[in-house]
């Protein structure tokens, strides 16, 4: 029998009901660890992580109200010594960068097995990073990728909307030649020849999303 003492507390944050309670009866099977919280949204893991401190806080990255990124810098800001474990189901680069970059020290995909959930949790309370070899090559690709500035990432969003150049110009108020020169920076920046591959590049690495 573990003492009290010794239990992993951990905090759940995801906005799916069923993914929740999976996790948490998948978690109470291990004898070290306990779910002391549950929440639905970036902005209740904050609130539940300032009440019940956990050990470890795994976290969804697409929440409504807040999303994973927000609510990892948030909590991180307030707490310098929270856990946070990423457990998602997108393993695009940009992804996989935003959540380690706002704190977090583990990334898992929720296809990952129970044991190597169990071993990510273990890892991160024992002080040290969880990071799958998979995760980490993508992670390497995107440092070795240049950043969009805030102006492209504004213009990408908008060709995976579906807009025109004239569009474009027209939303961002300034002139088709201007959203041109992005145009071609992104590509450049992004390895690919037409702004087709740059919508199916950026959705792919999560750069941008629907």
């Amino acid at each position: 029998m573990i003492q009290q003492s010794n239990m992993i507390r951990v905090l759940i944050a995801d906005d799916h009901a069923i993914v929740r309670q999976g996790l948490a009866a998948l978690l109470e099977q291990e004898p070290d660890l306990t779910v002391v919280a549950q929440a639905n949204n970036g902005e209740e893991a904050l609130t539940l992580f300032r009440e019940y401190q956990p050990d470890v806080t795994l976290m969804d990255l697409r929440m409504p109200q807040m999303d994973g990124v927000a609510a990892i810098t948030a909590i991180c800001i307030e707490f310098d010594k929270a856990r946070i474990v990423v457990l998602t189901t997108y393993d695009g680069d940009e992804d996989i960068y935003r959540g380690l970059r706002a704190g977090a020290k583990g990334y898992l995909l929720k296809d990952a097995e129970p044991d190597e959930l169990f071993l990510a949790i273990r890892t991160v309370v024992s002080g040290k990073k969880y990071i799958p070899s998979a995760v980490g090559a993508k992670l390497a690709d995107r440092m070795d990728n240049a950043q969009l500035s805030d102006r492209e990432l504004e213009v990408i969003r908008l060709i995976v909307a579906g807009k025109s150049n004239h569009e474009i110009s027209q939303v961002m108020h300034i002139s088709e030649s201007t959203v041109k020169f992005h145009i071609n920076n992104i590509l450049c920046k992004m390895g690919v020849s037409d702004r087709t591959q740059a919508a199916i590049t950026a959705l792919k690495r999560g750069i941008v999303s629907l």
